[in-house]
């Protein structure tokens, strides 16, 4: 997949990884960065053009459609946290997770699907995480969101062939953002995540393992329970 002279979406793009995306698809010759976000005027960047979009809701995802029908590379990246835990609380945070990273991330996909059909297929890219594959005590409606987002991933897989579009899904561990500003545990920077997203497209990768200890989590999906949660 060519990065350079293409024209990309990314959603959540004001802040974190978004950002990071964004600045990645520039230095690597993007034509055009559309940032997605909730609030045009929360985009700084010159460089970018800014498109509001609230993925959860289905009008101003159609919108966007409509709005940048020029893009090859669409980078499915908002996400929230804000369940409860297990034994207590508010399902409401949880719904939430779903809306924004599941529901969110089948809607936008939907509509930009015959965009990138448009333009020789292109590229679909979706920011899962290591928690698609372990599930989490602290943040365990957050996994669940993650996991049913792989399986959605998977099934865009199959689905877009057709039309040759890649379709990827890039799973990292712990990112220093604000996202997981309060959990105490080792972090990538969310510049890394990136740019290895970046080397994926390059290289036509259907995943990207951003850190070891995903790398290990995916490794270890064939073994037995015990052994993915060593430890945890």
């Amino acid at each position: 997949m060519d990065i350079k002279g293409s024209v990309a979406l990314v959603t959540g793009a004001n802040r974190g990884i978004g950002l990071a995306f964004t600045q990645a698809l520039l230095d690597h010759g993007a034509a055009k960065v559309y940032a997605g976000v909730r609030e045009p005027a929360t985009v700084r960047n010159p460089e970018l053009t800014p498109l509001r979009l609230d993925v959860t809701d289905e009008e101003q995802v159609a919108a966007a459609a409509r709005a940048a029908d020029d893009v090859s590379i669409v980078i499915n990246n908002a996400g929230v946290t804000g369940g409860p835990p297990l034994l207590e609380g508010s399902f409401d945070g949880a719904r939430r997770e779903m809306e924004v990273n599941y529901f969110g991330t089948w809607a936008v996909s939907r509509a930009f699907a015959p965009v990138l059909a448009a333009h020789g297929g292109g590229a679909l890219v979706n920011m899962l995480s290591r928690a698609s594959w372990v599930a989490n005590r602290r943040l365990p409606s957050y996994a669940a969101s993650k996991s049913a987002e792989w399986s959605l991933t998977n099934a865009f897989r199959l689905e877009l062939r057709g039309q040759g579009t890649l379709v990827v899904g890039v799973h990292a561990g712990y990112v220093d953002t604000d996202l997981a500003a309060d959990i105490d545990a080792p972090k990538v920077l969310a510049a890394d995540v990136a740019e290895q997203t970046m080397t994926g497209l390059l290289n036509d990768e259907p995943e990207v393992l951003v850190d070891e200890a995903t790398r290990w989590a995916r490794a270890a999906l064939s073994g037995d329970l015990e052994t993915l949660y060593a430890g945890l």
